[in-house]
């Protein structure tokens, strides 16, 4: 192991968080219900784009392999029109990664057309630094763009709102001081006022596929269009109860059926 990329790797994701509260307040009040002053320990980050370059799935996956990770898991979502993988580290204290892409030609020219504009005000230069995947948005939408997106695709509408940035973190119920059960972590945040993504049931997944996972429902913010201001969903929190695949050892991969649910937790059409 690298102590190197290892070091650069939780300074990374220090910064990652920090950015990360900043559009997720509710976070930090998640924090302070479940961990009670004990650490948390984070199970995965996910993170959205484009299959376009020089912004797409593979390119970005970049900045993690050089911290050290390795890719550990395809998966497709043929409804949402979206891949995917993850990737995890050899130190098990630093979170796996989800990257997904949408598979932008799948859709209207309309919206190819709304989202290679976008793409194509990026510097490019700017993409192979690490802060790029914390640096949000690097174009103008107006908000009749962003509700035009959103006829068709909740997660290209999300990407105009804010671009590059965490979509959500996830607790590592395995790791949660006090709790054996997502059921038990679900009950305390429903009672401390959480709304659950209850899409496909709150809970998503089973002992048998060895993941289960819920989440809150996306924070609103206020969010500046180049138009106009208005409030819509922006990240939220997701939480993981890993079950042993074999003896010792827990099951690190996702589950697609409950991803593709999880995805709907930033839902703005409810």
């Amino acid at each position: 192991m690298n102590q190197t990329n290892t070091t650069a790797a939780y300074q990374f994701f220090d910064a990652l968080w920090a950015d990360y509260i900043k559009r997720t307040p509710s976070a930090a009040k998640v924090h302070n219900v479940l961990a009670e002053g004990q650490t948390i320990v984070n199970d995965h980050v996910a993170f959205r784009t484009f299959n376009i370059a020089p912004v797409n799935l593979d390119v970005l996956a970049k900045h993690f392999v050089k911290m050290g990770y390795f890719a550990n898991g395809d998966y497709h979502f043929a409804e949402k029109k979206l891949r995917a993988k993850h990737f995890e580290h050899a130190d098990p204290k630093l979170p796996k990664i989800f990257i997904s892409e949408l598979l932008v030609e799948e859709f209207s020219s309309e919206l190819q057309e709304i989202v290679h504009t976008m793409v194509g005000s990026i510097d490019t230069n700017k993409v192979f630094e690490p802060e790029f995947l914390y640096s949000g948005t690097h174009w103008h939408v107006t908000y009749e763009q962003y509700q035009l997106l959103l006829e068709e695709s909740e997660y290209a509408a999300w990407m105009s709102a804010f671009g590059f940035c965490a979509n959500h973190f996830t607790v590592s119920v395995n790791e949660l001081p006090g709790y054996s059960t997502l059921e038990s972590v679900n009950e305390r945040l429903k009672e401390a006022g959480f709304t659950l993504n209850s899409s496909g049931g709150e809970i998503k997944g089973s002992p048998a596929v060895f993941l289960e996972q819920s989440s809150t429902m996306a924070d609103q913010i206020k969010v500046n269009f180049s138009d106009r201001v208005a409030i819509i969903p922006s990240c939220f929190y997701e939480f993981a109860k890993r079950y042993e695949i074999t003896e010792g050892k827990l099951y690190t991969g996702f589950v697609a059926a409950s991803a593709d649910k999880i995805f709907e937790s930033t839902n703005a059409k409810q």
